[in-house]
């Protein structure tokens, strides 16, 4: 199975989330049969996690961390293999401290967070992966300590705005969730637009490809009704606003008309009565129009300018 769409998808996804919070590096190799995207993070400072728009995310990129996501439910030998990765990341570190005359200490080290759409009992108990409820949200398993490895069970997540940014990383009806609450943010909400217009960069990229899987396709399809969505929502919004325009326009005409039937032409003068009359309902000025001197017309209307 070809998953290297998502991948791609991954990594710009959390590259663009990120990057305003520190320095962001990609793996950037990404093969036809890679099944997850691998982001490593390091923060520009102390980050303000209570109510940050990025929620738990936030909370994930408080210190130095490598986030890798799967597409797929992962076992044993993957885990075993981020733990092998992992460990000589932290042998390299303590030399390189070593050669400092420095010692690091647990806290130091960077945590690895593995994203996964679900992970099994078995799994977890096999690694002694436990939650830590006093801190974190139910769906995020600890391996101890020493470790420095936690797994984030996407499917388990409370259905939360601290959540989304987790769960449209998902699959099936976790991701149809979350890609509904993230239509549903407020317009201005500046992440939502970023999102959006990352979904609509992504998905032109990918629908030139020919070889998608089924999989690639309803990555496709939960993605793009969100941007869909919003983008119908846009237009609505902007039909109204065309319509008030054209309304707006129409009385312009009609006061200008009733001016140059009354006085033969609408010069520099009139122009600035007319602003002023259309503040007005068109049963108040279209007598004022038809009624009123032009001297009359400009002392009363100059006289509020």
């Amino acid at each position: 199975m070809t998953q290297k769409f998502y991948s791609l998808f991954v990594e710009h996804y959390l590259e663009g989330l990120l990057s305003p919070l520190g320095s962001v590096e990609v793996s950037g190799v990404i093969t036809g049969s890679e099944s997850r995207g691998i982001v490593l993070f390091f923060p520009k400072g102390t980050i303000q996690t209570e109510r940050h728009s990025l929620g738990l995310l936030a909370k994930v990129a408080q210190s130095d961390c490598s986030i890798e996501v799967y597409y797929e439910q992962i076992g044993e030998t993957e885990v075993r293999s981020c733990l092998h990765k992992l460990l000589s990341v932290f042998s390299t570190l303590n030399c390189h401290a070593s050669a400092e005359g420095k010692t690091l200490d647990d806290n130091d080290l960077p945590r690895l967070w593995i994203v996964v759409p679900s992970a099994s009992q078995d799994l977890l108990k096999g690694f002694g992966a436990q939650l830590e409820l006093e801190n974190w949200t139910t769906g995020i398993y600890f391996l101890p300590n020493v470790f420095r490895i936690a797994i984030v069970a996407i499917n388990q997540l409370p259905v939360t705005s601290e959540t989304l940014w987790f769960r449209l990383l998902g699959r099936g009806k976790v991701q149809i969730q979350a890609a509904s609450e993230l239509v549903a943010l407020p317009p201005e909400n500046l992440v939502r637009r970023n999102v959006l217009e990352m979904v609509y960069r992504w998905r032109i990229s990918v629908m030139t490809q020919t070889d998608l899987t089924e999989d690639d396709q309803e990555l496709i399809m939960n993605l793009t009704e969100a941007y869909q969505e919003a983008r119908a929502q846009a237009v609505q919004e902007g039909v109204q606003q065309g319509v008030q325009q054209g309304v707006q326009q129409e009385r312009r005409q009609v006061v200008e008309n009733l001016l140059k039937f009354r006085f033969g032409s609408v010069d520099e003068e009139l122009s600035r009565v007319v602003e002023s009359l259309l503040q007005l309902t068109p049963e108040e000025f279209t007598p004022l129009c038809l009624k009123l001197s032009r001297e009359d017309l400009l002392a009363r209307f100059n006289s509020h300018q």
